[in-house]
Formats: C-alpha cells, sequence, structure tokens
C-alpha cells in the first residue's frame, strides 16, 4: 500500500498492526493534526479512525473486483491532547456482503480514551470495463 501523497502522509498515520479482527494505527499530536488552539482536531481524529476501519474493510474483500468507502461515521471526543501520539483499535462489529460496521477506539499513550467512533463501510462492486 503506498500512503505517499495521501492524508496519511499529510497526518503522519503510521499501520502499526493490521489484522482481519483488529487494526492498530498511530498518528502524532504535533502541528500537523492541531487545531487553530493547539489541540488535537477532532477532524484527524475522524480521519485516523476511518482509515482505521478501511484498511480494516479491505482485509476481509478481494480488491480485484470490489472497492470499499467509508459512508457514514460519527465521533465523540472525550479528551483534548495536545502533544504526543493517539492509537486507534478498530474491530469489526458487522462484516456483511454490502456493507461492514466498525468500532474505532483511540487512546493516547497513557491509555486514557480520547475519542470513541462507529464507521460503516460502503462495499461496491467495481466497474467492469
Amino acid at each position: 500500500m503506498d500512503i505517499h501523497n495521501t492524508m496519511l502522509e499529510a497526518l503522519g498515520i503510521e499501520v502499526v498492526s493490521m489484522d482481519k479482527n483488529l487494526v492498530v494505527m498511530s498518528m502524532p499530536v504535533d502541528h500537523r493534526t492541531h487545531q487553530p488552539l493547539g489541540y488535537l482536531h477532532g477532524g484527524a481524529s475522524a480521519a485516523l479512525a476511518e482509515t482505521a476501519a478501511s484498511l480494516g474493510a479491505i482485509l476481509h474483500v478481494d480488491l480485484q473486483t470490489t472497492n470499499v468507502f467509508g459512508i457514514e461515521i460519527n465521533a465523540n471526543h472525550i479528551k483534548s491532547k495536545r502533544d504526543g501520539i493517539v492509537t486507534a483499535k478498530a474491530i469489526p462489529l458487522h462484516v456483511g456482503k454490502t456493507t461492514m460496521v466498525w468500532d474505532v477506539k483511540i487512546t493516547d499513550e497513557y491509555n486514557q480514551l480520547i475519542c470513541i467512533s462507529r464507521c460503516t463501510i460502503g462495499i461496491v462492486p467495481k466497474k467492469r470495463q
């Protein structure tokens, strides 16, 4: 997977581990992921959560015939953070033929809950050419 010239590269998101039943990714809390007041931006947390869910969904499909797209995400921002690292752990709650639902918990390096998210992923057949 090539992350160059993507949001992952821009935000410093890294894959820690990938498995069908658990995807772990990390992201720095720094100038790239801050909102104007110097705290972790909720949109950056949502981007991390959707990325983890999407990569997990990829492990469940045949990419030769199928694409996956985030179709809905919610995020509850529990605790603010100014610096350090946050880690997303995504687990599938539902793996269906046309949709998947993933639960994503984002914690900091002290295992404090920063954000909890649920992401619905659409499974879309590729068009034949």
